[in-house]
């Protein structure tokens, strides 16, 4: 559904995204991570065609981009990280909008309204102004709107930031149902266990290159499934094992207390990095 291949932008002479290459399939919910300023947003800006590249290939179900500009808007649909809902504007009134903007007819649009505020359980709140809203439930519009043109991919970028554990979940369980029903995810996210949770595969990206591209349980597996951790002179350690009873036997020769558990995600993250995320 996605390709880029040899992709590269540059700000001047930084380099910010340097020959990166990605095949996403159809159907598939895909991470994109990487700690701030590895490009994953520039990255997104040009899947999405906010910021043209300056070197590479991107097509999107075959269509490249920039020449089939249109055509591609037409099937994507964009969750961006920060709100951007008109607040003086009521629920319905936001979708209406953007059906608009597509050149919906007027009997779809009202029975797209009508599907996609129920499909996200603010129907009883269609005629509510949207800044009476809470953050989970802005989130859910734009969801919402993202998709009330039927788009083939949907771009999150970081969809659950700022939300709270019970209200991010929720969200979750959402993505899960349209990753179910067929289309294709792309996310980023700075929560580790949530492209653990929701991503098929995940890529890492570090300083505009492409480090690491697997499930995350293949890539949890290549750490080591177990780790052991402790503290020493005031810093935290970590070794790995492939078997949990070498883990344990270590653990039980340290001369200080140990944390023997299974590696995570953002044990990966950190290995490969250097960095915790958000750093």
């Amino acid at each position: 559904m996605i390709r880029i291949d040899g992709l590269v932008k540059k700000f001047g002479e930084r380099v910010v995204v340097d020959n990166l290459d990605l095949h996403i399939d159809k159907g598939e919910t895909f991470g994109l991570l990487g700690p701030n300023g590895a490009g994953k947003t520039t990255t997104i800006r040009i899947l999405t065609m906010l910021t043209r590249a300056t070197a590479g290939r991107v097509t999107i179900d075959g269509r490249p981009l920039p020449d089939d500009e249109l055509a591609v808007k037409a099937l994507i649909g964009v969750v961006p990280q920060h709100l951007n809902l008109d607040i003086d504007l009521t629920a319905r009134e936001n979708l209406d909008l953007h059906g608009r903007l597509h050149h919906m007819p007027a009997a779809e649009r009202a029975r797209r309204i009508d599907e996609l505020l129920e499909y996200v359980e603010l129907s009883d709140r269609r005629n509510d102004m949207v800044h009476t809203f809470s953050g989970g439930m802005k989130r859910r519009l734009m969801i919402a709107r993202a998709l009330l043109h039927r788009p083939q991919v949907l771009f999150l970028d970081e969809p659950t930031v700022g939300l709270d554990p019970q209200v991010r979940r929720r969200l979750w369980d959402l993505i899960r149902q349209l990753n179910g029903e067929g289309l294709t995810v792309l996310l980023t996210t700075h929560y580790i266990e949530e492209a653990e949770s929701l991503c098929g595969r995940v890529a890492i990206m570090d300083k505009g290159r492409l480090i690491a591209l697997d499930s995350p349980a293949a890539l949890c597996e290549g750490l080591g499934s177990h780790v052991v951790e402790w503290s020493e002179n005031g810093s935290t350690q970590y070794r790995f094992f492939t078997a949990r009873p070498e883990a344990a036997d270590f653990a039980g020769q340290l001369a200080v207390n140990a944390i023997l558990r299974k590696s995570n995600l953002e044990d990966v993250f950190i290995e490969l990095t250097g960095r915790k995320v958000g750093d």
